[in-house]
């Protein structure tokens, strides 16, 4: 029987012309790194970002419009320290229920897309 093993990645929508406030805030506050595409993919209308295991795809739409239910949850280490580069930001993280040793807050990217940080705690 087939079965799923893992995700490769998620993509999130944005505007077009929003690749630069896309990388300060993915990049910038939330510390990921990006990665350049497959020469394949290279004309692609899209940002790659990565940290460890995950990895976010970045792709301009001209019909955008934001998740602002449906999201990603991020697992991560050092959950303080993008709360503080948020703050910094002008990024306003909410927190949320924790449940299962997880400590849970939500943060809004620059376009409206929903996103959970998520960290064991200790």
């Amino acid at each position: 029987m087939a079965r799923f093993v893992g995700f490769d990645h998620v993509q999130l929508a944005i505007p077009p012309g929003g690749e630069e406030r896309a990388r300060a805030f993915y990049s910038d506050v939330l510390g990921l790194n990006e990665v350049e595409k497959p020469a394949e993919l290279a004309g692609r209308p899209a940002i790659w970002f990565a940290s460890g295991p995950v990895s976010l795809h970045i792709r301009t739409d001209p019909e955008f419009h934001p998740a602002s239910k449906a999201h990603p949850a991020l697992c991560v280490e050092g959950l303080d320290e993008i709360l503080t580069r948020c703050d910094t930001a002008g990024i306003t993280a909410r927190p949320d229920t924790s449940f299962g040793g997880l400590r849970r807050f939500h943060v809004f990217d620059p376009f409206g897309n929903r996103l959970e940080l998520m960290e064991r705690s200790a």
